[in-house]
């Protein structure tokens, strides 16, 4: 077995919805049927005894023995994975196998654990550690994935269908896209300043401003010293709380301190965070209130770590005990943390008259802590059903004083069910980013969804974050129907970010240049803080690599599939198949509300509504064609040419609703005479209604479309030489060949010309196709290498093209060139007043460039 290719698919992808990984195994002949050699199921089982059931069509293999144990393997370590499949190839024992995964680190190391106890399987004299696999991966799993805080708002946010991005391997995750993004780092919002943060973290500055409104505050104050800390409880009065000035999490605080010895240890707690305060000591239960906005949403009151004695296990005993509860964690991931045995649980162990080894009586209740913090080992109970509305109001008082649009208030009371004031009560520290799982998974009581809360203080009701994502595919049409759509939303007054072959742009500024039609450049998009609306090229190759950049699109445009195009790599060896990865955008349009945008014309294209979630709109240039005749009859919006209805117009039809636009008045089909543009025209108004774009503000946007060098470059741009017409475009395959025939047959020309390449990716009858194609429609034909050979060798491609011009009907002088440039001038210097010079440019930016300094020169 040989595994030549991992790949993480990060968005929904040909297989499924799920992040997965990809990998290609090659599997010899003797490792197909594997569960019929003798013991090797039996040895696997015993190896690993989790492994499942082993599935499969046909024989299994090891591709889909490590299938099921990658999977497995996750499920065992507490990753929450469901989906896995192996799939055979159009290669002898090639297989992709795919498994789920919710952290990507985790999802690898199960693929490399997989193969080695495939690996062992295969050996007799190997062994697999299979707890120590698991270990490897919980831990890495829990280091990964999102902490019960984080977790719960994003949880929330999916849930209302807002969309959320990782933006580090901590806590830092963005809402939604464009302008309506909101960001959250644990629980703190982006709102809230640093100051308010900085305040919150000064307990005695934070304090003084409570105390300024009204609030209720413990006395006390900073000291200097161990000394100055004892003075300071001697001013305020014994008990006293000794804590950092600036802390959090309950970090170095020790309550109810009594005694010089006990100022010493608590001292030293403190001062090992910061700066130290001493504050009188409130008497009652330590509750904490979770204040958003300007709602309390949470409260609860928080007890001390305890250990009961039972007559017979020693302190340490116990607290391993308590320890041992699956829920108890050493950091936050869980929903309580470890008791810890430390100087300060043990000299409180001594005011207790016990030692860790002493033997508490049964039924004896030892605590280990004064304070109550969760982070120390405390246990939590719901009480935000019993809260006083005077308590709400200090509490979010305090919050607002502050600044902190989401703030944990810690309260020392007898009771939430009575003013602060009647019972001597106060609140003795805000807190920034607080803690969510006491409220989320309290100890005991009622669980509060307050990521919810959250989430709704964010974005307002009805509102998911999103902005309007068009994502474009197809084998031909694809940059300028994009790049059409992008200037109806930007007419419409939005800005608008745009991904394409060319690069990125966003408001009409080019921030990336290059091949930008795949994931990453649509999340860089997404990100982007301006944008109002986003139009991505979505093309074969990013969809195979990563998946999809975004979850789901308001519209899919699938403007054709035709004959295909690179058939023969990365295992898409027929239409059909390429057919199912273009469809992979129409699969996540979103649901109801969402429109896919199909070529009629194309059974492959039309066949693609089945699977939408959303609603369709056909487009084709017949009126009467079938697909579109009945969709249009159960009252489905189609977008069709009417060649009577004034000189020629495109129509979008919805019902009894129609509305036109004269061919004449889109610039980029040349009155209708380019049937490619003409199809183009179609597909990009079917996305810009299926938007919510205007009609109004669709037609004008076509009236100021031109196909020229700097609007769409490389797409059919029309340019004078000396009174010879000369046409650039970056068509590479076969199809596109014959609508450039068409297109160059419509206009008047006397003597044509073409300058040709192709890319060594192709297969070897399409290379051969191409030139068969324009060797019908052209006099003169200049054959030039490409810059990129893609792995053929040195004249391989020019010897397919010349094959293809074997017998060509109308091409009478035919010539070989090396340099596309110097092809280009080469066609450009025959060129007489009248003649027509079709360029197949393969550097786009560069050969415009070139031909724009020859125009210039000319």
């Amino acid at each position: 077995m040989e595994i030549s290719r991992i790949r993480a698919l990060r968005g929904p992808n040909l297989w499924s919805r799920h992040t997965s990984i990809e990998a290609i195994v090659a599997c010899a002949p003797d490792d197909i049927a594997v569960t019929d050699r003798p013991e090797f199921e039996s040895r696997l089982r015993k190896l690993f005894p989790a492994i499942g059931a082993l599935r499969g069509p046909g024989p299994m293999s090891l591709a889909h023995v490590l299938e099921a144990a990658a999977l497995a393997l996750q499920e065992e370590a507490g990753c929450p994975v469901t989906f896995s499949r192996t799939q055979a190839t159009a290669d002898a024992g090639v297989f992709q196998v795919v498994v789920e995964y919710s952290e990507e680190a985790v999802g690898r190391l199960a693929f490399e654990l997989a193969r080695q106890l495939v690996a062992a399987t295969l050996d007799p004299q190997a062994g697999f550690d299979v707890d120590s696999a698991l270990a490897r991966l919980r831990e890495i799993d829990e280091d990964l994935r999102l902490g019960p805080s984080t977790g719960s708002i994003v949880q929330a946010a999916v849930a209302r269908g807002v969309p959320f991005q990782r933006l580090t391997e901590g806590s830092l995750v963005q809402f939604g896209w464009g302008k309506h993004q909101r960001r959250i780092w644990a629980a703190e919002v982006d709102q809230t300043s640093a100051v308010s943060e900085s305040i919150a973290q000064d307990k005695e500055l934070s304090k003084r401003l409570l105390r300024s409104v009204g609030v209720p505050v413990p006395a006390g104050r900073p000291v200097a010293d161990e000394a100055d800390a004892w003075a300071a409880a001697l001013e305020v009065g014994l008990p006293v709380v000794v804590k950092p000035r600036d802390g959090n999490q309950g970090k170095g605080i020790t309550v109810n301190v009594n005694t010089r010895e006990g100022m010493a240890l608590a001292y030293k707690a403190a001062v090992e965070i910061g700066e130290v305060m001493v504050e009188k000591y409130l008497r009652g239960s330590d509750h904490r209130l979770l204040v958003v906005g300007d709602q309390l949403v949470a409260a609860a009151r928080r007890e001390p770590p305890v250990v009961v004695g039972d007559g017979e296990c020693t302190v340490a005993e116990l607290v391993a005990k308590v320890n041992a509860d699956p829920r108890r964690g050493d950091g936050h991931a869980t929903s309580l943390t470890k008791i810890r045995i430390d100087d300060i649980a043990i000299a409180l162990l001594a005011e207790q008259g016990l030692r860790i080894d002493s033997v508490p009586a049964r039924g004896q209740r030892v605590p280990m802590r004064h304070n109550a913090n969760l982070s120390t080992g405390g246990t939590a109970t719901d009480v935000t059903d019993d809260v006083h509305p005077e308590v709400a109001e200090r509490a979010i008082a305090a919050a607002q004083m502050v600044g902190l649009h989401v703030c944990g208030v810690d309260m020392v009371c007898e009771s939430v069910l009575a003013p602060l004031e009647e019972q001597g009560g106060g609140i003795v520290e805000v807190n920034a980013a607080p803690g969510l799982r006491m409220h989320l998974s309290p100890s005991y009581g009622k669980p509060r969804n307050v990521g919810e809360a959250i989430v709704a203080h964010m974005f307002e009701p009805g509102h998911d974050g999103r902005v309007p994502v068009v994502a474009v595919t197809g084998v031909n049409g694809k940059t300028t129907t994009v790049r059409l759509i992008a200037h109806l939303f930007a007419g419409s007054g939005l800005k608008v970010g745009m991904t394409n072959t060319d690069g990125v742009y966003v408001d009409g500024r080019q921030i990336d240049s290059g091949d930008c039609s795949g994931p990453k450049s649509a999340r860089s998009v997404l990100m982007h803080p301006d944008v109002e609306a986003a139009v991505f090229e979505t093309a074969r190759g990013g969809i195979l690599r990563e998946g999809l950049g975004f979850d789901h699109c308001r519209v899919a445009v699938v403007t054709n599939v035709g004959s295909g195009d690179h058939l023969g790599l990365n295992h898409i060896h027929t239409v059909e198949e390429l057919a199912v990865l273009k469809r992979v955008i129409v699969q996540n349009v979103t649901p109801r509300e969402g429109y896919a945008v199909l070529n009629a014309a194309d059974p492959l294209v039309a066949a693609m509504a089945a699977v939408c979630p959303g609603k369709v709109i056909y487009f084709a240039t017949e009126r009467q064609h079938a697909v579109m005749t009945a969709h249009r009859a159960q009252g489905g919006r189609v977008v069709y040419v009417d060649p009577a209805l004034e000189g020629g117009s495109v129509v979008a039809c919805e019902g009894n609703w129609r509305r036109h636009v004269r061919l004449a008045d889109i610039p980029i089909t040349r009155n209708g005479t380019i049937g490619f543009q003409v199809e183009n025209v179609m597909a990009a108004i079917g996305g810009a209604w299926g938007a919510g774009l205007a009609w109004d503000a669709i037609r004008s946007g076509l009236a100021t479309f031109v196909s020229d060098a700097h609007t769409v470059p490389g797409r059919f741009n029309v340019m004078d030489w000396r009174g010879a017409t000369v046409i650039a475009d970056y068509g590479h395959n076969p199809d596109a060949m014959r609508v450039l025939v068409c297109a160059v047959e419509a206009m008047p020309a006397r003597r044509r010309s073409v300058v040709i390449s192709a890319a060594g990716d192709r297969r070897d009858q399409d290379i051969r196709e191409q030139t068969a194609i324009l060797g019908a429609a052209f006099d003169d034909v200049l054959l030039y290498q490409d810059a990129a050979q893609r792995g053929r060798a040195d004249g391989q491609v020019m010897a397919l093209l010349r094959d293809g011009l074997q017998g060509a009907s109308r091409a009478t002088r035919v010539e070989e060139i090396r340099g596309e440039f110097l092809a280009v001038d080469t066609a450009l210097a025959r060129l007489q007043p009248g003649d027509l010079c079709l360029v197949l440019v393969d550097q786009v930016e560069e050969a415009l460039a070139h031909l724009a300094r020859r125009m210039a020169e000319g």
